[in-house]
């Protein structure tokens, strides 16, 4: 090996091994050498006992993997590259063309759209149901019923449902059916990261999140992950995800790990803050209602306290109808400390005005404005401060 470039692409040294340390190693790769033709015929992944292409694992993402199950109290994980992909490989993975998907019509919007673009495109139909009524869920079931999507709270308005209730009416339907497929339950479980419930003791079948929100907490990487105990939808779960050429990168898994450490932390912290502001809220002139699962009088309080032990870092409030939509965007627009952005969990505080009417086909009982808030990890008494002279611009 005389040129350069093959005594550098090809030199013999070797780190030796037992090194070890805090954060595990981020290993990135597309091509996996093999020893020899016997291990590149006969190596597996599926199962974690080996290596065969990047975008089928590597140590980092297979020990994300593995840590992210064990929050969720799942035994199998999958990751995607955002929480809509995750969403999105569930349906694929579950569905096909004359089935039907039941969703809450208070779901993270994209789900839906993608239910009504995509899925619709390809046979699969769906429909609405009201999460806060386990009668309308048991209405709205029908033959072709194949997946109905959970999510506690709902998305922007945090209703919290009876997912006991919710998981026992489907149970009842697959009790009655005499077909080979039964209907499954998946749930959006990004509010509650894991930590608030666990999703599987309440019996629901695949827990789904945005690990972008709390395990990544920095506001700085996109991913998703898919839950399962069952080794069955795993695995039909896992092969669909290889087919779709779903991967995540080695250093976005290393933010994720990263910030794993700390989510217990990060939680706990941003939940208490939020009860804190949402109580606050609750009592300023013009503020109708102030929704927050932990509130008593908020939609699904009781399910919450009884099923759940956190809150995480939401609270939505819902203006007196006398405020234009101007004037409530003049508030967003006034507040400092508060930024106007997408998503949440991260170390800054965020906020954004919603016209829920438009959104929702369950009808919505307010007539005024309401701007969601997201929690960071500010002082507390600041970001009370920086509410208290935005609403000047509205109580003068």
């Amino acid at each position: 090996m005389s040129e350069i470039s093959t005594r550098l692409i090809h030199h013999p040294y070797r780190p030796p091994v037992g090194f070890d340390a805090v954060a595990p190693g981020v290993h990135k790769a597309s091509t996996v050498i093999f020893p020899n033709v016997h291990a590149l015929r006969t190596q597996e992944w599926a199962d974690k006992s080996g290596y065969t292409y990047g975008l089928h694992g590597t140590p980092t993402t297979f020990t994300l993997e593995e840590r992210i199950a064990s929050l969720e109290g799942g035994r199998y994980c999958v990751l995607a590259p955002s929480g809509l992909s995750a969403v999105s490989l569930v349906d694929m993975a579950f569905l096909k063309q004359g089935d039907e998907l039941l969703i809450p019509d208070n779901a993270y919007g994209p789900n839906k759209a993608f239910a009504r673009v995509e899925l619709a495109a390809w046979g699969i139909t769906h429909r609405y149901y009201d999460a806060q009524n386990p009668a309308d869920l048991a209405s709205k079931i029908g033959p072709c019923t194949r997946l109905v999507w959970l999510e506690a709270p709902g998305s922007i308005t945090l209703e919290f449902p009876d997912l006991p209730a919710l998981v026992a009416v489907v149970q009842q339907a697959n009790s009655a059916n005499t077909g080979e497929r039964s209907i499954l339950t998946a749930l959006d479980n990004t509010w509650g990261a894991g930590i608030a419930f666990n999703a599987f003791e309440l019996g629901v079948n695949i827990s789904m999140q945005a690990l972008t929100k709390y395990p990544s907490g920095g506001a700085d990487v996109l991913m998703g992950s898919v839950v399962t105990r069952d080794h069955a939808l795993h695995q039909q779960l896992l092969m669909t995800h290889m087919r779709l050429g779903l991967g995540v990168s080695g250093n976005d898994a290393e933010l994720v790990l990263r910030g794993l450490n700390t989510v217990g932390l990060r939680y706990t912290a941003q939940d208490a803050a939020t009860r804190d502001l949402a109580v606050w809220m609750q009592a300023q002139p013009g503020v109708v209602q102030v929704l927050h699962p932990a509130l008593p009088g908020s939609p699904g309080h009781g399910a919450w306290r009884r099923d759940a032990r956190g809150a995480a870092c939401l609270f939505s409030a819902v203006f007196d109808e006398r405020f234009q939509q101007s004037q409530i965007d003049g508030f967003c627009d006034r507040l400092r400390l508060f930024k106007l952005g997408w998503s949440w969990a991260g170390p800054i505080s965020l906020c954004a005005p919603y016209h829920v009417a438009s959104i929702r086909s369950h009808g919505w009982p307010h007539k005024g404005g309401l701007v969601r808030f997201a929690i960071g990890l500010e002082a507390v008494d600041d970001l009370r401060a920086d509410l208290a002279q935005a609403l000047v611009l509205l109580n003068p």
